[in-house]
């Protein structure tokens, strides 16, 4: 079990860690062709893919769909935050 201290630590770190949708939003609008929204979101593997396959067209539609993908990327991003977090306090934890 994790002192209270430890629970507010993992959780002002996840915050401070958070990607804007704000700015997500902003990047996937004006520069969504360079993948800018994803290279923010830390995903630069997909980034990269979805540049690529803008030369067969799917990655326009793989645009669109990131449109409604965004908050969930932030959500993964979060929690993968929260369990390093968490696997980090893990020897300090009682």
């Amino acid at each position: 079990m994790y002192r209270t201290e430890d629970q507010i630590l993992i959780e002002s770190r996840v915050a401070n860690e958070k990607k804007s949708a704000g700015a997500a939003y902003f990047l996937w609008f004006f520069l969504g062709w360079i993948s800018a929204h994803r290279f923010y979101l830390g995903k630069p593997g997909t980034a990269i893919l979805q540049i690529l396959s803008y030369f067969i067209l799917i990655g326009f539609v793989w645009w669109i769909v990131d449109l409604f993908l965004i908050p969930s990327i932030i959500q993964d991003k979060m929690d993968e935050t929260r369990g390093r977090m968490t696997r980090e306090m893990r020897p300090y934890a009682y």
